[in-house]
């Protein structure tokens, strides 16, 4: 037990860009470990849930490893989370992209999708940072998505993205961090935000 105090885990739902991530804690030196194991992730130093995948599939399968209330319960008991991609959208109550699939609902907001121009948006793209930032630099972030969340509580957003329409790119809530670009493909911009992320946590 004393070693998952120890560790950062990476959070395996059968789909998300796992290795990707993994490669990024390597190269910090950060120990890590992925895993599915819902006694793991409670017991962690920091849980980061990675990005890539579809919203009910996620859903369904961290319902099927009996995750839920473990990611639940480990964000209430304040262990640093760290959402990407999928891990930002499932931090809502729903999405257009699977009606009637409830989130996680630690936020109260929904996840849309876009209205205009090509789907996914896949690319760089510029984030401007509110006042509650702590991690996120002002720079271009690699974005790989097709939905983005609207959260009742603009409180929370702490970074705005630009496609077509303004969105919410980023949420900081207390030991929770999300974020819908992909730091672990954003190069340097990518490297400082994890290293941010890390020094807080």
């Amino acid at each position: 037990m004393d070693s998952d105090l120890n560790k950062t885990v990476i959070v395996d739902y059968e789909a998300g860009n796992l290795r990707s991530v993994a490669n990024m804690l390597k190269f910090l030196d950060i120990p890590y470990e992925i895993t599915s194991d819902g006694d793991k992730i409670y017991n962690a130093k920091r849980i980061i849930f990675p990005g890539q995948g579809h919203f009910a599939q996620a859903m369904n399968n961290l319902h099927k490893k009996e995750l839920v209330e473990v990611i639940k319960q480990s964000c209430k008991k304040g262990i640093p989370f760290l959402g990407i991609c999928i891990g930002l959208q499932i931090l809502f109550e729903k999405s257009e992209e699977a009606p009637g699939v409830e989130g996680l609902g630690i936020f109260k907001g929904e996840v849309k999708r876009y209205a205009n121009g090509k789907v996914p948006q896949i690319g760089w793209s510029k984030v401007t940072t509110t006042d509650i930032n702590k991690y996120i630099p002002d720079e271009y972030f690699y974005f790989v998505n097709s939905y983005y969340v609207v959260p009742e509580m603009k409180n929370i957003e702490s970074a705005i993205g630009y496609y077509y329409v303004p969105y919410c790119a980023a949420v900081q809530y207390e030991n929770i961090t999300a974020v819908q670009f992909h730091p672990e493909k954003s190069a340097k911009a990518g490297l400082t935000f994890f290293k941010n992320w890390f020094n807080l946590f």
